[in-house]
C-alpha cells in the first residue's frame, strides 16, 4: 500500500486533520526533498512542503508530488494560510522532535488550532523497507565490507586506533560513501571492553583484541558492521570469548524469522552467552533497525515485543565485554525474509590477522 495512503488512514484513526513533519529524515521519506530546511504538512488529501527561497528549484524538482510553498514572510504566516484554506483545526505534531519553543510559537500564531502530540507515523512505516531502500542499503553495506577487507591488510602493531579509523573512513569515502554513519569505533586491548570505545590515540600492540564498529551513508542509507580481531597470535582465553560471541551471532542468523518477537530474537543470543557464564557481560540489546537513521525501529532488546516482519532490516550484534581485559562484538546487517533472514555483510569473521 502507498505510504501516503497509510498516513491518510492513520490521520483518520487519530481524528487529525493533518500532521506536521519536522524531522528531516521523515520529510525526505515522504517527499524526496533532501534540503536542510523545510516542513511537510500531510493532510487527508494533500502534501504541502514549506521551505525558503534557497530551495525553490530543488524542492520543485525533488518533491514533485507535493504542493511546494516558498515562504517569504516566515513559516508561521504560510502555515496559517494553509490551515485556513484547508479548514484544518486539529494538527498532530511529532512529540519526539518538536521543541517547546516551536510549540509555543505555533500556539502564539495560530491559537485557534489544536496541536496534538503524536509519534510521527513515518517512524512506523520506515520499519519495513521497499525494494529501492533495500538496494541502497546493500550498496552502503558493500562499501563497508570492502573497507574492512582493505583494513585487514592495513592493520598492524604500532598503528594508533585513530590511524585505523581514518583509513577506514577515507577508504569508504573513496568508494562513494557520503559521510560516516556514526563516530567510528576502534578499541584495542583493554579498551575493547568499551562497547562504544571511539578511536583514540592508543597504540595497537601485538596480540591485542581490536574491535572495529563503523559504517557509511550511501544516498541517505546507513551501513553498520563490527568485526573483532587479534593483531598477531591469539590466546586461549581470547579464542574462548570470540567463539562464544561468534556462536551466539550465527545462531541468531540461523533462527531469526518473521512472526518472532524481537525479544525472542534477543534471547537466542543472550541464552548462549548466559549459559557460557558471561550473561552479565552482555549489557546491551541484540541490535536495532537501520535505514535512513543508524538507529531506528525495531530495537532488538530483551523487553521489546514488536513482531518481526519481512522487509525489516536489523543488526545482529551480540558481545561480551570484560572490564580491564577486553571484549568482542561481531555485527552484521540482516534483512528479515519470508522464511528467515538474508545476511548483507560478506566479509570474513576471523579472529587473527
Amino acid at each position: 500500500m502507498n505510504k501516503f495512503v497509510r498516513v491518510q488512514e492513520w490521520l483518520k484513526e487519530k481524528g487529525l486533520d493533518a500532521f506536521l513533519i519536522t524531522k528531516g529524515v521523515n520529510r525526505y521519506y515522504m517527499s524526496g526533498f533532501t534540503g536542510s530546511n523545510g516542513y511537510l504538512l500531510l493532510t487527508s488529501d494533500n502534501k504541502y512542503l514549506l521551505t525558503d527561497f534557497r530551495y525553490k528549484e530543488q524542492a520543485n524538482e525533488q518533491a514533485n508530488d507535493c504542493d511546494v510553498i516558498i515562504y517569504k514572510n516566515g513559516l508561521f504566516e504560510s502555515l496559517i494560510d494553509v490551515f485556513n484554506k484547508n479548514n484544518l483545526k486539529v494538527i498532530g505534531l511529532d512529540k519526539d522532535d518538536v521543541t517547546l519553543a516551536l510549540y509555543e510559537k505555533l500556539n502564539e500564531y495560530v491559537s485557534e488550532v489544536i496541536f496534538v502530540p503524536e509519534e510521527d507515523p513515518c517512524n512506523n512505516l520506515r520499519k519495513v523497507k521497499s525494494a529501492q531502500e533495500l538496494k541502497l542499503l546493500k550498496q552502503a553495506v558493500e562499501i563497508a565490507d570492502k573497507a574492512y577487507l582493505h583494513i585487514m591488510e592495513y592493520i598492524r602493531p604500532g598503528l594508533t586506533e585513530m590511524e585505523v579509523a581514518l583509513e577506514l573512513e577515507h577508504f569508504m569515502r573513496k568508494l562513494g560513501g557520503s559521510k560516516n554513519a556514526f563516530e567510528t569505533i576502534v578499541a584495542s586491548g583493554k579498551r575493547s571492553a568499551l562497547p562504544h570505545g571511539v578511536a583514540s590515540n592508543k597504540v595497537i600492540n601485538y596480540g591485542e583484541f581490536v574491535t572495529m564498529d563503523f559504517g557509511t551513508v550511501y544516498q541517505g542509507y546507513h551501513s553498520d558492521m563490527t568485526r573483532t580481531l587479534v593483531v598477531g597470535e591469539s590466546t586461549a582465553h581470547q579464542r574462548e570469548i570470540y567463539d562464544i560471541v561468534s556462536k551466539a551471532q550465527m545462531k541468531v542468523i540461523e533462527k531469526i524469522k518473521p512472526g518472532m518477537k524481537v525479544c525472542e530474537a534477543d534471547e537466542i543470543a543472550r541464552k548462549i552467552i548466559r549459559d557460557a557464564g558471561y550473561g552479565d557481560n552482555f549489557g546491551h540489546g541484540l541490535g536495532h533497525g537501520v535505514g535512513l537513521e543508524i538507529h531506528e525501529q525495531p530495537i532488538l532488546s530483551p523487553r521489546n515485543k514488536t513482531i518481526l516482519e519481512p522487509g525489516m532490516v536489523v543488526t545482529d550484534e551480540p558481545g561480551i565485554y570484560i572490564p580491564d581485559w577486553g571484549g568482542v562484538r561481531i555485527e552484521d546487517i540482516i534483512i528479515i525474509t519470508n522464511e528467515g533472514c538474508e545476511v548483507l555483510n560478506n566479509t570474513p569473521k576471523v579472529l587473527c590477522t
